[in-house]
């Protein structure tokens, strides 16, 4: 009994001391103070262009790779079939992520072994490996940008005529890139459409013949697009088409 009771009041006795305590909670600061050499400063900067690229990720990545063409050609299959959300936008967005990630991969291996390994180990300095990193990303949107675009934005800028690749900078090549992309993202969309519109055609003509004016000829078609789509593999279709065309 009295062990129970000097167990008591050793409990009343903590809690009453926790109660009183000053609860820890942790400080966070964040202050300016004068950089003591040019490399403190040099590093500030850098962090500081890393976190405005983090910022800017999702524009470079529709601005700078294929998901722009292949989100809009997705887009355009799903219209073409007339199943309103299906698939969900969500899955088109993540389907076009996935095969961006598969189409850009041999260009990302090449950043990753030129310019962010040499950088880790400190083998070259940050500008370089900024620019070489870069390199292997122009390339990729050269193979793809039409010449008549990129003579658009070369003559908008009321600049000399290059001579070669590396005199045409990144500012005028990222929109010539993406207007090329836009282009062949639509025409490919185009291609979708055209066997779907003509079972909308089919489909309307022998409502019309039939009499049955006042019968939407979307609720007859739409089975008979998807079952098309099915019988083809039209989705197998539709990403093999995506993956090569940037081959």
């Amino acid at each position: 009994m009295r062990l129970r009771s000097a167990c008591l009041a050793a409990f009343i006795g903590l809690c009453g001391s926790a109660a009183h305590a000053e609860p820890m909670l942790p400080k966070l600061s964040i202050g300016l103070e004068a950089a003591k050499s040019p490399q403190e400063v040099s590093a500030s900067l850098q962090i500081l262009l890393i976190l405005t690229t983090l910022s800017l990720a999702p524009a470079i990545l529709m601005m700078t790779t294929s998901f722009t063409r292949i989100v809009i050609v997705l887009g355009f299959t799903r219209s073409a079939l007339g199943t309103q959300q299906a698939p969900p936008n969500s899955v088109l967005i993540g389907l076009a992520l996935f095969l961006t990630f598969f189409t850009m991969a041999p260009i990302c291996g090449k950043v990753n072994e030129t310019a962010l390994q040499p950088y880790m180990r400190h083998e070259q300095s940050f500008d370089v490996s900024l620019e070489r990193g870069a390199e292997p990303v122009r390339q990729f949107m050269f193979d793809q940008v039409r010449e008549k675009d990129l003579a658009l934005f070369v003559r908008l800028a009321h600049m000399k005529r290059p001579t070669c690749e590396a005199d045409v900078p990144t500012h005028l090549l990222i929109p010539a890139f993406l207007i090329s992309e836009l282009k062949t993202a639509f025409s490919i969309g185009l291609l979708v459409f055209i066997p779907f519109l003509i079972i909308d055609m089919l489909v309307s003509v022998t409502l019309m013949s039939m009499g049955m004016m006042m019968l939407p000829p979307v609720m007859i078609s739409l089975p008979f697009k998807i079952l098309l789509f099915v019988l083809v593999d039209g989705w197998n279709l539709i990403v093999k088409a995506l993956v090569l065309s940037f081959q």
